[in-house]
C-alpha cells in the first residue's frame, strides 16, 4: 500500500489518486475496498459508519465490502463489532 499522506488541502481528489494507485498495485479490489484501505491508512476513517457517512454511501454495501477484505486477506484487522448497529471498528494488519 501506498504510504504518501493525503494534504487535506488537496480534498477528495488527493484521496481518490490514492485509491487509483491502490488499485493499480491490487487490481483485485473493488473501488469500495480499496477506498476503506486507503481511508484507513489517512486516517481518515476506521469504522464501517464513518466511513460510509464520510463517502456518502449506504452502511450495508460498507459492510459487505469490509467483511469481505476482513476474511480474505490480513490487510485489515477487526477491532470490535457493535452487535447491535453493526458498526464495525478495523485497523491496518500490516504496515
Amino acid at each position: 500500500m501506498t504510504s504518501d499522506k493525503v494534504d487535506p488541502q488537496q480534498g477528495p481528489d488527493a484521496f481518490l489518486d490514492l485509491v487509483g494507485q491502490l488499485i493499480a498495485i491490487q487490481p483485485d479490489l473493488t473501488p469500495i475496498q480499496a477506498s476503506i484501505l486507503i481511508a484507513a491508512q489517512q486516517d481518515i476513517a476506521h469504522d464501517s459508519r464513518t466511513f460510509a457517512r464520510l463517502l456518502g454511501l449506504s452502511h450495508a454495501l460498507v459492510l459487505r465490502e469490509l467483511n469481505t477484505l476482513l476474511q480474505t486477506d490480513d490487510v485489515l484487522k477487526l477491532v470490535k463489532r457493535d452487535d447491535r448497529t453493526l458498526r464495525t471498528h478495523y485497523d491496518l494488519g500490516r504496515h
